[in-house]
């Protein structure tokens, strides 16, 4: 006997095993158990949810020699046949290949005569939003009066596409997308039943690419079988989808964790190696950090105890950028490492090695104490009254290779991200750099090409934005003069200018683009990316 691939081998025959579509099932059983049938049902959800399962075992409960009811017993001829599709009361369409009105009106034309062997004659339309207008015309006439020996059962991955008088003459079900757990333990039970080797970390890769399509989790389980000539590991997963594991997720963190520049880009290069998806991989960092930044809110045990609280909410928003950034930068790798890089270069200061907690009550200040100690009690009293707590020393002032004219320009992008400002007081800060900051007080330039949108030295509403985004009391001093760095607008109209730059070659490198181009003796004028103005 042939094999059967595992989609098909194991095809949900009844709506008990069918996965991930409660809702849907509940609202099937009770209609057929109480006989409140509907003449047209629609299915929508994306590929591989199991539209057309649940419509041939809806099929089955209608027409089941044993009666209608919501479990069909699987071994009369009638159940049999339609689970092998050959049920002749069963039509099958393909509205994909017969878009035609004249495809549909010969269809519909048989219609009107009782069905040959079942109780119901049923016409199962797959992805039904290719019809052409001429077509749907031709199946409402139909679905308005339908005769009682027929029933519709339709299926789209694109109901926005069906006309709205034919959605309001069916009983519409959104199948949802099934969760990586429920494919990856539907996966398990398989794999124990047909004695095939597994380990937990190979399912819940392909859980994840499956992308909520439990009919993809079970073709790339096929692909994966053969590849691990019989047996499913996450390393063998992995390779063959250019996916990561834990275990590389983690060395990214650790990378992180421990501001390692040289682990950054060879690592980068490791999955480089592999044709890893950069893209797929930066998402699972992303999933990682929520999920240290989750443990650690709820006073859970992580991974990375290492990481503060702070720097994770910091790492998960760079790499959020960084995702941005894949479909415009000029190579995934690029992007990739950029975004760790920054993670590095942005990273909280650790706090001070040196610091000397405070003093206990009734403890005496060392006579030998230097002055650079980070906190020191006055001496105690004569009656020996416990010395009055002292506030904590400030944290230790960023080193001097971030004191350069870029490094302040890139912190002070990153705050303005964060400033809640509008009208000139936005446009200001817009178009200024940071020159420097001591304590709480930022010193801002302003191009002098802007330098009628202000004329003073501080702007309240900077400062209040500021002090919001710091969570302290911020100064703001503002002067006006040329800029030796790059302000946010400034920085706005590169990215706009590299974004432009890059679906120009984009197009230039496409073969339709060439090909017209060849063909009709024509030039490139013009590009304007869709998210520019």
């Amino acid at each position: 006997m042939s094999y059967q691939v595992l989609a098909r081998k194991l095809r949900p025959a009844d709506f008990a095993s069918l996965v991930g579509q409660d809702h849907i099932v509940r609202a099937l059983r009770h209609g057929l158990d109480s006989g409140r049938l509907h003449h047209a049902y629609l299915f929508t959800g994306t590929r591989g949810v199991g539209k057309t399962t649940i419509a041939r075992i809806l099929a089955k409960c209608l027409n089941c020699e044993a009666g209608v009811s919501a479990s069909p017993c699987g071994e009369c001829s009638v159940c049999r046949e339609v689970q092998e599709n050959r049920f002749v009361d069963l039509i099958e369409v393909d509205a994909a290949s017969r878009t035609r009105v004249d495809d549909t009106r010969e269809l519909l034309d048989n219609a009107q005569y009782l069905p040959a062997r079942g109780r119901y004659k049923i016409y199962l339309i797959d992805e039904v939003h290719m019809l052409s207008a001429s077509s749907f015309n031709a199946l409402l006439k139909t679905l308005e009066e339908p005769p009682e020996h027929v029933k519709f059962l339709l299926a789209t991955t694109d109901p926005k596409k069906v006309p709205i008088t034919v959605l309001s003459r069916c009983l519409q079900f959104q199948l949802k997308n099934i969760s990586p757990e429920r494919i990856a333990a539907y996966l398990a039970e398989a794999m124990a039943a047909d004695g095939i080797e597994f380990d937990a970390e190979a399912l819940e890769i392909i859980a994840k690419a499956a992308r909520g399509s439990m009919r993809d989790a079970l073709s790339v389980t096929d692909q994966a079988i053969a590849f691990g000539q019989g047996r499913l590991t996450g390393h063998d997963v992995a390779e063959l989808l250019g996916a990561v594991g834990r275990d590389e997720v983690a060395a990214v963190l650790d990378a992180i964790e421990s501001g390692d520049p040289q682990a950054v880009v060879r690592i980068s290069e490791e999955l480089a190696e592999r044709a890893a998806d950069f893209e797929a991989t930066l998402a699972e960092v992303l999933q990682a950090l929520h999920g240290i930044a989750v443990a650690k809110a709820l006073g859970q045990a992580d991974d990375h105890p290492a990481l503060s609280t702070e720097a994770v909410q910091l790492y998960y928003q760079i790499a959020l950028t960084g995702y941005r950034d894949m479909r415009v930068g000029p190579d995934p790798k690029t992007v990739f490492e950029m975004t760790l890089l920054r993670m590095l270069a942005f990273a909280p200061d650790a706090p001070s090695a040196q610091s000397v907690p405070p003093a206990a009550p009734g403890a005496h200040q060392q006579p030998d104490s230097k002055p650079g100690d980070a906190a020191r009690g006055p001496a105690p009293s004569s009656s020996g009254s416990a010395p009055a707590p002292m506030p904590p020393s400030p944290p230790p002032e960023r080193s001097r290779r971030d004191d350069g004219p870029e490094a302040l320009a890139t912190q002070w992008l990153e705050l303005f991200k964060r400033l809640e400002l509008s009208g000139p007081s936005r446009a200001i800060a817009e178009h200024s750099v940071l020159m420097g900051k001591d304590g709480g007080c930022y010193r801002l330039r302003l191009d002098e090409t802007r330098g009628a949108l202000f004329s003073g030295e501080r702007n309240p509403d900077i400062e209040r934005a500021l002090a919001a985004a710091l969570g302290q009391p911020a100064e703001v001093r503002i002067e006006t003069g040329t800029l030796a760095a790059e302000s946010p607008a400034k920085h706005r109209e590169r990215l706009r200018v590299e974004k432009q730059a890059a679906a120009r070659r984009q197009l230039e490198q496409d073969r339709v683009v060439q090909s017209l181009i060849a063909e009709f003796d024509g030039r490139l004028v013009d590009v304007r990316h869709l998210g520019n103005p």
